[in-house]
């Protein structure tokens, strides 16, 4: 089973997303750490990537809310290799609508193994390593074999 090989830049792609209940959190963090954010590429969702474009003057892509498509935006950008790294505060203790758009947007970060951080502590260690500030070849696991050997595995028992 090969793997394959990802070159993230020096320059990070970073998503930055916060539940409604954590936006105050990541916008102190986001503050506190503006100069090293400024040397990277950051998109958010909604309301979230408005705020921090706001108080940081730091531009930000931005796209929809999450419950509105917006995580499912992050993650389909996380699969075509276009975010290296996402933040996420999200809010444990809060049910939400699009509580599935969240569990799937986390898988799919783990699929294709970019850093997560969902809070101050991991963001803090993350964006003060010295991997933030050069290039990085991360790998992937060929899930791709790996599904198809199950299948053929199930085609062979049925």
């Amino acid at each position: 089973m090969g793997k394959t090989i990802i070159k993230m830049e020096k320059k990070k792609r970073i998503a930055l997303i916060a539940h409604d209940n954590r936006k105050i959190d990541l916008l102190e963090w986001a503050k506190f750490n503006r100069d090293l954010l400024a040397k990277h590429e950051l998109f958010g969702t909604g309301t979230t990537g408005q705020l921090i474009e706001n108080e940081l003057n730091i531009k930000v892509k931005k796209f929809k809310s999450g419950p509105l498509g917006g995580d499912q935006q992050v993650g389909a950008k996380i699969a075509e290799g276009k975010i290296d790294f996402l933040i996420f505060f999200w809010d444990p203790l809060e049910p939400m609508p699009h509580d599935p758009d969240v569990k799937a947007l986390l898988r799919i970060a783990v699929v294709y193994n970019i850093p997560i951080a969902n809070n101050r502590a991991t963001a803090d260690f993350i964006i003060t390593s010295s991997l933030m500030n050069s290039d990085y070849s991360r790998e992937l696991v060929n899930y791709k074999d790996r599904i198809m050997k199950a299948e053929g595995k199930n085609l062979i028992l049925t």
